[in-house]
């Protein structure tokens, strides 16, 4: 596969550009949301330690 020319290189950056220009009233207000939620690390933790007791099983098992 080759190189993207400078013309397409320049189209795909203004895509990016308005893309980014659309969703950014979204963006701004999903950052203001997650800086007045509250802090659930046990949402995290719990599956991620369940995923690596999985991971570790599946290595016993094997």
């Amino acid at each position: 596969m080759e190189a993207f020319s400078s013309w397409e290189s320049l189209l795909l950056g203004v895509m990016v550009l308005l893309i980014i220009f659309w969703m950014r009233p979204g963006i701004k207000a999903s950052f203001e949301h997650s800086r007045k939620a509250p802090a659930d690390w046990m949402a995290v933790l719990v599956p991620l330690g369940l995923v690596v007791l999985f991971v570790i099983f599946l290595m016993v098992v094997v």
